[in-house]
This record gives structure tokens, sequence and C-alpha cells, in this order.
């Protein structure tokens, strides 16, 4: 489903450069639920910018469905990231003046969707992810942080991504909340065949996924566990 091949991404800063990845290297396959663990500065959110097209690698390959993302056009990229992936972020993103269901609806707006279609989905995904009744009318604000997160996991769902990448999902919530968070998205790789790729530095959370992989100073170091084993 998706490889890397010796990805660096580097950034002008003052009068040198520095590298938030370095040279890594790694696949993931349909349906696996991965986290990327490390500390704060190890270069998880690069990583995660890089595998959703958010950002160019400085040099490497990026492989999705055998397709070389870094090679894509304009126009390519954002057909990519709007049918391939599907983002959630620690802060939510949701639209302030939209309604839950309308935030389900938007991305499938853009990609030519009929309204009637879009409803219909949208009301589907939010059951999905158990918000339910009068919460799919509401707007954001009326929503609690674990409810707003869920509203955000359905948009991700809304145009049937084949990976979803999650950078600290649950780094807003309390950690009953968090917890049920990350089951409903380990719950979904299973039930829709979603790989999901989960950005952490919580130990806790890193133990719910199938595999580890951790980053160090921009390094990938060779620890990788199934899920229900020690994280080291």
């Amino acid at each position: 489903m998706l490889e890397a091949k010796d990805v660096t991404k580097s950034f002008r800063s003052g009068d040198g450069t520095v590298s938030a990845v370095k040279g890594v290297t790694m696949t993931v396959t349909d349906g696996e639920f991965v986290a990327v663990a490390g500390r704060s500065g190890s270069g998880k959110t690069t990583l995660m910018s890089l595998l959703g097209a958010l950002e160019q690698p400085t040099s490497g390959m990026i492989f999705v469905d055998g397709q070389d993302i870094t090679q894509l056009g304009p126009g390519e990229l954002v057909h990519y990231r709007g049918r391939k992936i599907g983002f959630v972020f620690q802060s939510y993103n949701l639209v302030p003046n939209l309604t839950s269901i309308e935030n389900v609806m938007l991305p499938m707006e853009f990609i030519g969707v009929a309204k009637s279609e879009r409803r219909t989905r949208a009301r589907q995904l939010l059951e999905q992810v158990e918000l339910t009744g009068a919460k799919q009318q509401r707007r954001p604000g009326r929503l609690s942080g674990g409810e707003q997160q869920r509203v955000a996991i359905a948009r991700a769902l809304a145009n049937k991504p084949s990976i979803i990448l999650a950078d600290e999902p649950a780094g807003n919530l309390d950690s009953q909340t968090s917890s049920t968070i990350i089951e409903l998205l380990r719950g979904l790789s299973r039930s829709e065949g979603t790989t999901v790729i989960v950005v952490t530095h919580d130990a806790t959370i890193a133990g719910q996924a199938d595999r580890v992989l951790r980053l160090e100073d921009g390094r990938l170091l060779p620890s990788t566990r199934a899920a229900g084993e020690e994280v080291r």
C-alpha cells in the first residue's frame, strides 16, 4: 500500500540547514494500524506531512499503490490528497460555522458528489463514529473535544480514502476519551480495510497499534512489534 524509500526532508534555518527526516525507509500494508512514535522534535509530524503530500521530500521516493507521489504535478497532488488520504489532526480543524454533518459533507463537495448523496453518507459516517441525533446538527463549539474528534474522523472517511493519517489525534483529550478515539480508529482499520497511521508520543496509544515505528532525531529505529507486546 505505502512504501517510503530513503526519504529525507531538510529545512533552511537561519544560516544553516536542519534535517527533520533522515533516510527513512518503511512499508505499511493494506488495513494495517501503525503507530509512529517518538519524542517531540523527532520528525514524526514532518514524516506524516511527507506521506500525505503536504510537503515534498528533499530526496527519496514515496510509493502509494505503486505510484511515486513525489513525481506528481500540482493537480495530481490535489487529487491524491482528496481521494487517497484522510487527515485527522490534534486540533480537529473543523469549520466552526458549519454543523457536524456539513463538516463531513465538505470533502465530498470538492470532488463533485451530489448534495443528497453527500448528506446521506455524512449521516451514516457520523452514526458509524457514534455521533447521533441532535449532535449531528451542532456546530463544533457546542461539542466536546471527543465529539469534535469523532466528526473529524467521519470527515476523514468521507471520500473513502485508502489511508488515514492521524497526527496526535488524542493529544487534546482525557485518557478515557483518548482510548475511545484510538479504539475507534483501530476498529475502522479492521471493518473498512483502511490503512491507519497514527503519530503519537504516548506509549499507551502506541500499545494499541499492530506495529510501532520509532523515530529518533529524524531516523527510523529498527523496532517493531505486534499489538499487545511491550513497547520498547
